[in-house]
């Protein structure tokens, strides 16, 4: 009970075996598991700050051969639910500035098979993505002045 107070170093360990536990099983997900997770539908694990960073993370990293998660050879479908993961992490409540800045990355990472995609299938993700980064931006500003409302008003 007093060992939060207090700074007990077990309670530490403990989030930070949590932390791995969670990066280990993000970095071994597909696109359906990451929706899922985000949307907190996989049990046990509650979509967190470091949870969503990792996926978004997972999404702009190149692997040892140079090639991105997403590339423009893979199918529609694959590619669409890449899409949808960013826009339902920019709708996020975790989100935070680092989040934002990952998906900044993304769009910029990803701008050629966006344009296609847009171009070959007529669809408007390259503005539903800004619009989504904008927003999200937007939330991050809305909540960094409530937070300065509260400390003004001691809570």
């Amino acid at each position: 009970m007093f060992g939060n107070i207090l700074g007990n170093k077990e309670s530490n360990s403990l989030t930070n075996d949590t932390d791995k536990e969670l990066l280990d099983k993000i970095s071994k997900m597909n696109l359906s598991d990451m929706r899922d997770y985000l949307k907190n539908k996989i049990s046990g694990f509650e979509s967190s700050e470091n949870g969503v960073s990792a996926v978004m993370s997972r999404l702009i990293t190149k692997n040892e051969e140079d090639k991105r998660f997403i590339e423009s050879d893979a199918m529609d479908s694959k590619i669409k639910k890449g899409f949808e993961i960013v826009l339902i992490v920019a709708s996020h409540k975790k989100v935070t500035v680092k989040i934002v800045e990952q998906i900044q990355n993304f769009i910029k990472l990803y701008q050629d098979i966006i344009n296609e995609y847009d171009r070959k299938n007529k669809q408007i993700y390259a503005s539903r993505l800004k619009e989504a980064l904008t927003m999200s931006i937007s939330n991050i500003n809305k909540m960094a002045e409530i937070n300065r409302k509260n400390s003004v008003l001691g809570e």
